[in-house]
Order: C-alpha cells, then sequence, then structure tokens
C-alpha cells in the first residue's frame, strides 16, 4: 500500500472535463514530480487531492483511507499540505504570525527555530509584513507555514515560477535538503531541471492523462521522451 493511491479520478471545471481517469501513487519519503505542458491538469491534479476540487468520480486514498471529497481543511488536518502557486500568505500579517497561525491547528508542530534553521531568512525577516517580502522570501515563508505543521506529503505548486536564478538555485537546494530528510512531496514545476534535480519519479501528463510514469533519472537519459510531453528537454532550467 503506497502512501498516497489516486485511482482513476475524472475532474471538471464546471462543465470542462480537465483530468481522466487519472491514477497516480506516491511512496513513504518519496519524491514525485508531475510534469507537462501548461493546460496539461498538473495544478488540477494538485487541488483535487487537497480537496479544492472534488473528483466527479474516482477514488483518493491518504494511508488507506479514502479521503476523496473531503473538504480541505480536513484533508490538511489529516496531513496534506498544498503550497499554492498563489502562495496565499498574509500580507497583512508579519512572517512570525504567519507561521504561528498555521501552527495552531498542527498536532505536532515544528518549532520556529526548526522552521528558521531550514530558511534563515526569515529569522532576518520575522518582523516583516508579509506584504514586504520579495517573491523568492515570500515563497520561502508559503513552503515554511506547511513545513512548520509536519504534514505526511507537501503538494508544492510552481514553487519556482517567476523567481530570479539565485532565488531558484537557493530554494532547489531547500528541496534537495528537504528530500534527503525523507519529506515526501509531489512537486508541479515548469523548471524541468529543478524538478528533475530532487525529483525520484515523474509523471509525465497531456490533456489531463497521464502519458509517462518512470524514474527521473531515466527520464533525464531521455530528453527526446521529455520533449514528447513537454515540449522541452530535460537540459532546460528556464
Amino acid at each position: 500500500m503506497s502512501l498516497l493511491e489516486v485511482e482513476k479520478i475524472n475532474t471538471l471545471y464546471g462543465d470542462s472535463h480537465v483530468l481522466f481517469d487519472l491514477s497516480l501513487h506516491v511512496e513513504d519519503k518519496e519524491v514525485v514530480a508531475l510534469l507537462g505542458r501548461n493546460g496539461a491538469g498538473k495544478t488540477t491534479t494538485l487541488r483535487t487531492i487537497m480537496g479544492v476540487l472534488a473528483p466527479r468520480s474516482g477514488t483518493i486514498r491518504l494511508g488507506g483511507k479514502p479521503i476523496g471529497g473531503l473538504p480541505p481543511s480536513a484533508i490538511a488536518r489529516i496531513g496534506i499540505q498544498l503550497v499554492p502557486e498563489e502562495r496565499a500568505i498574509f500580507g497583512s500579517l508579519t512572517v512570525e504570525e504567519n507561521l504561528r497561525i498555521a501552527a495552531l491547528t498542527a498536532e505536532k508542530p515544528w518549532s520556529l527555530d526548526r522552521i528558521y534553521g531550514v530558511f534563515p531568512r526569515l529569522k532576518e525577516r520575522r518582523t516583516s509584513l508579509g506584504k514586504t517580502l520579495s517573491g523568492g522570501e515570500q515563497q520561502m515563508l508559503a513552503i515554511g507555514r506547511a513545513l512548520i505543521r509536519d504534514p505526511r506529503i507537501i503538494l508544492l505548486d510552481e514553487p519556482f515560477e517567476g523567481l530570479a536564478p539565485l532565488i531558484v538555485r537557493n530554494l532547489v537546494d531547500i528541496s534537495r535538503e528537504l528530500a534527503a530528510e525523507g519529506r515526501t512531496m509531489i512537486v508541479v514545476e515548469q523548471n524541468v531541471a529543478a524538478a528533475l534535480s530532487f525529483a525520484d519519479r515523474v509523471y509525465g501528463l497531456n490533456n489531463g492523462h497521464v502519458v509517462y510514469e518512470g524514474s527521473a533519472a531515466e527520464l533525464r537519459q531521455k530528453p527526446e521522451l521529455m520533449t514528447s510531453f513537454t515540449g522541452v528537454g530535460s537540459h532546460a532550467a528556464g
């Protein structure tokens, strides 16, 4: 039994059918990347797992227990945290207040010192309002806010989008460290090279279907295969 099992889910936005019998699984302490062109269904997959969207059919299980159709708050309580592309931090609260609020309802929250150990920059900015942070700092805070709840799985939606290359390298290094520590993650990312640098396994999506499943190492050796469902080679880092 895998930690997360998604079986033949169909998800719709209104009348638009977006995911078609999509299945995937994630093992404990594994990092899985979802790759594909814009509109392939990657973000919809994360939102469906998180309960933001309810699947029309299919099954989602965490630790063997069905969670499909539960509200996001319930799914968060049982151990899944989504870091959305828009980050969704509280701009009118300080860095530390954002972290403390996230920890309030966690069963075994991380200490602030532990978060600051992962993100020293957040310690430097702990009294700054969220709206005054740079894009990279906001992303650090969004990830830190998820980590402080000690989730079983973190869902990262475009974590490196729109950030300067130096910041991306820093966040990739942090993601590698989290992976090495055994954090279970699903990452959606257009920066193929960045995602493949810390992912164990990859699902390729196209038009709401899984068209590839394999190891990240295998895909790094087959840029032509990568191009078939992302439009870019595995060497691309833009």
